[in-house]
């Protein structure tokens, strides 16, 4: 009975696959390819070597979904009290923490190899840190101990279009900063948003989020501020000449809109709008991006 018992909960082959794929946050990580991709492009004035654009793309997933698999792990003790992750694969049980382990090991050297091989050395070693950034400083060390977290661990998410533009050059530009400063400031307001509407799930794991040590009044003000740094930093690709009238309308149309939301959310203070701000929030970084993506084939 016992090891007839075993093999009926033995996951299927399908159903394992499925478990990996939760592990890569595959949604997030593409967020993050995208971002990478608009670097690479740039970079190369739109007429990247496609070989190496591809070991590009794939080397940077393979580290940040390893990144992302490494999270799992340290993260399992919390995921367990929160009802937002109470499916993630080691909650559940569907998987083991030495699988998980092995699993991000294999994604962080094969995307290493990738980009030290095809790429170059300084593309490798910048895309590791990044990995290593979220991975330990951020997930093992800031996120349990200071409501600042975001803010701080936030850079190592936001290098996706610096590590684009390393890999394809092999050098490091104001633009390319210009770009990861974006996604730095648009990173607070996203989680905060998140946070807001999750703040019982961060207190049941004791996670020190902002509106879990300040309160949801105070979060809600500085989304709101952090919001209108972000409306300022985003005019500066325009206004250094590096993009022209698609990107300066498009990203005040953009802007305007993640400001009416989060000032409605410090007036309102509801979840339902922290969570209409959350989810807006991914909409806006990806079709800000795909504005400098698609704007030299426009004009």
């Amino acid at each position: 009975m016992p090891i007839a018992h075993s093999i009926a909960n033995k996951p299927s082959q399908a159903g394992l696959l499925k478990q990996y794929w939760k592990l890569t946050k595959a949604p997030v990580v593409i967020l993050m390819l995208i971002t990478a991709l608009v670097g690479a492009l740039l970079a190369t004035e739109f007429n990247p070597d496609l070989l190496a654009l591809s070991t590009a793309l794939s080397g940077i997933g393979s580290l940040a979904a390893a990144g992302a698999a490494f999270n799992h792990a340290i993260d399992m003790q919390r995921d367990q009290k929160m009802k937002r992750t109470k499916n993630r694969p080691l909650v559940t049980q569907a998987m083991s923490k030495l699988q998980v382990i092995k699993f991000a090991s294999l994604l962080m050297v094969t995307g290493f190899w990738l980009l030290f091989w095809f790429n170059n050395v300084q593309s490798a070693v910048l895309s590791l840190f990044a990995m290593t950034g979220y991975a330990l400083v951020y997930s093992q060390w800031l996120k349990p101990r200071t409501p600042q977290n975001i803010t701080i661990g936030g850079l190592a998410g936001a290098l996706p279009p610096l590590l684009g533009w390393v890999a394809m050059t092999g050098e490091v530009t104001a633009y390319a900063w210009l770009l990861v400063l974006i996604i730095f400031v648009w990173t607070p307001p996203h989680f905060w948003a998140l946070a807001y509407y999750r703040q019982q799930d961060y207190k049941a794991a004791r996670v020190p989020m902002l509106c879990v040590t300040h309160g949801k009044h105070f979060t809600s003000l500085h989304l709101l501020l952090y919001t209108w740094l972000l409306s300022l930093v985003t005019l500066l690709p325009y206004l250094v000449g590096y993009t022209q009238q698609i990107y300066l309308f498009g990203s005040l149309l953009l802007n305007a809109r993640f400001l009416q939301l989060a000032l409605r959310l410090h007036k309102q203070q509801t979840d339902r709008v922290a969570q209409q701000t959350f989810r807006y929030s991914i909409h806006y970084l990806f079709i800000l991006f795909a504005l400098i993506l698609i704007e030299p084939f426009i004009m």
